[in-house]
């Protein structure tokens, strides 16, 4: 199966321009192409992710990525997709913001070998152009009425567009025409929305080479599909907050329950799109879906093989780690404090101050029983556990030997009402 045809296979291949030309172009020789990613914040989300492992697939079948970070474009903003004006970051702010997400996809491409990926920032050659040598030089090549026509501009023109994000198209355009005339860059890829911008460049480059309408290409576009669910809603949002690839943003654990909570009706979408399994085991997963979807294999499938990819094997373990000790197929003295900072930063908490409490006068401080009265009912009905363990002895003092890695004490009160407790460090 040759590249394009595993992207098909996968769902992958949105819109190209002269499918047949790409494909003899790649099966021909080692083809350089690029993505850019933007740095309008200080992490990538998972709606980038699906890019960044296009990329990776063209470079296990050969080929030479370039991941472009836009330290001149992220200055500017891209209109695609957007409904309203960007709000303009400052040049120290969009510098720290590449920073970031540079590091972040140099973890997730191959840096070596001969297939080795290469980082590049296009502040480096955009950031040296003077207004009059980019009008004369690259504007004069864009018609008006050409760039209004782009859907990226047309959806905006009636809410008002600034000539500030008018202008993208023309700087990505250039990228795409740099790369390709100082690094041999032949292919762009990118989401849908980035079909208008990705065809203005391959325009560009025609342009500037001189080249005649209908003469061979010189570059190609690619684009792969929106990921949506399958009720139409936008991939990557849980409860209105992103899913990021920043583990101080998006933990691993809450990176691996997310993928874990996907719909029969997605997740085999998703094994095609996100991971790098074969058509026969997804095949096998779908059997799965179909025959015993209450297993959740395919999501679990999922789960582990993105997780490890975005953070790695030991991260994954320590997800699945709070996973099964939160739902009563682990033990929770196991977990380490790294793990139950995760695993339970989104449950209630309380600070103790005292070198041991006990536990009725605990339940009621930290607001786990609403009364004493209630919380000696709530222990001698055995329903409260400290870290897993039942315990019913009303003189029970919660003291040193209950301290999980010295800080921490997880009290359960019922079958699933969590909270933490925080013990002061001396």
């Amino acid at each position: 199966m040759t590249l394009l045809e595993d992207l098909q296979f996968r769902g992958l291949v949105n819109q190209s321009t002269d499918e047949k030309g790409l494909a003899e172009l790649l099966e021909s020789e080692s083809v350089k192409l690029y993505c850019g990613f933007d740095p309008s914040g200080d992490s990538l989300h998972i709606g980038h992710l699906l890019t960044i492992i296009m990329l990776r697939r063209f470079q296990l079948a050969g080929h030479k990525p370039v991941a472009l970070v836009g330290g001149a474009t992220g200055l500017i903003g891209d209109p695609s997709g957007k409904k309203a004006e960007r709000t303009l970051n400052e040049r120290e702010v969009v510098q720290h913001f590449s920073d970031k997400i540079r590091g972040q996809l140099e973890r997730h491409l191959d840096f070596t070998g001969e297939n080795k990926a290469t980082l590049v920032n296009n502040y480096d050659w955009i950031g040296q152009l003077s207004v009059i040598d980019f009008l004369r030089d690259v504007g004069k090549h864009f018609g008006v009425n050409y760039m209004l026509a782009k859907d990226s501009v047309e959806s905006r023109i009636k809410d008002g567009i600034s000539f500030t994000e008018f202008s993208y198209q023309i700087l990505q355009s250039f990228d795409f025409y740099h790369l390709n005339k100082e690094a041999g860059v032949k292919l762009q890829i990118g989401g849908s929305d980035q079909w208008g911008n990705i065809t203005a460049g391959l325009e560009l480059i025609r342009r500037m080479n001189g080249q005649e309408e209908g003469e061979k290409p010189k570059a190609f576009g690619f684009t792969i599909p929106l990921v949506t669910k399958s009720d139409g809603t936008k991939f990557g949002k849980t409860e209105g907050n992103a899913i990021w690839l920043d583990e101080e943003k998006t933990s691993p654990y809450e990176f691996y329950q997310f993928l874990l909570n996907t719909e029969d009706s997605d997740v085999v979408k998703f094994l095609k799109y996100f991971t790098f399994l074969n058509e026969k085991e997804i095949s096998e997963l779908e059997v799965e879906v179909a025959e015993r979807a209450h297993e959740r294999a395919a999501q679990k499938r999922l789960a582990e093989e993105l997780t490890t990819f975005v953070h790695g094997a030991e991260a994954l373990q320590s997800a699945q780690n709070i996973s099964a000790a939160l739902f009563g197929k682990g033990d929770l003295k196991e977990l380490t404090g790294k793990e139950i900072k995760e695993g339970f930063k989104e449950v209630p908490s309380y600070d103790v101050h005292e070198e041991e409490i006990l536990l009725v006068d605990l339940l009621v401080a930290a607001g786990i029983s609403p009364s004493k009265r209630q919380a000696r009912e709530d222990i001698t009905n055995g329903a409260v556990y400290v870290n897993g363990d039942r315990h019913q002895d009303l003189e029970k003092m919660v003291a040193a030997e209950d301290k999980l890695d010295g800080q921490f004490t997880i009290v359960r009160r019922g079958k699933k009402k969590f909270f933490l407790i925080n013990w002061a460090q001396a």
